[in-house]
């Protein structure tokens, strides 16, 4: 697995406030910029998403992947890739979320690994912009509820 790109941002919410949207994945084409779709394939025994199929356009990176997610409460998630694309080869990532006295620092790390060859330098940009749109999406549709 690649090098990983990580960001954080403060949201004026609790923990399950924000839990909520990320695990709406139905809504993610609304606030996260490069999803165009997303579709829970299955769930788990919590009744959160366990699998999830996404069409993502992210400029150089544009692909249709399913992921598997790994809840823990609404202190994190985790994902990795169970079916990658035509492009991705690997692909996983964290929201970890620490409440800090009226807000919430979350963070968004993220690896890529591409099949095709890209220069380390747009790939972690490409990851930089994902993870930079997102957290900006999610402060915004936590916020606006």
């Amino acid at each position: 697995m690649a090098d990983r790109t990580t960001s954080s941002i403060s949201i004026a919410a609790d923990k399950p406030a924000i839990m909520k949207v990320i695990a709406d994945f139905a809504s993610y084409p609304e606030w996260a910029g490069q999803v165009k779709r997303a579709e829970v394939l299955t769930t788990g025994d919590d009744g959160r998403p366990a699998t999830v199929r996404f069409v993502l356009d992210a400029g150089v990176i544009s692909d249709e992947y399913v992921l598997g997610y790994e809840w823990s409460g609404d202190d994190a998630v985790h994902w990795r890739i169970t079916e990658p694309g035509r492009m991705i080869s690997d692909l996983n990532g964290s929201y970890r979320l620490d409440r800090r006295g009226d807000a919430t620092e979350v963070t968004y790390e993220l690896a890529v690994d591409l099949k095709v060859p890209m220069i380390g330098l747009i790939k972690r940009k490409a990851e930089k912009v994902i993870i930079d749109t997102a957290l900006r999406g999610l402060k915004k549709r936590v916020e606006g509820r």
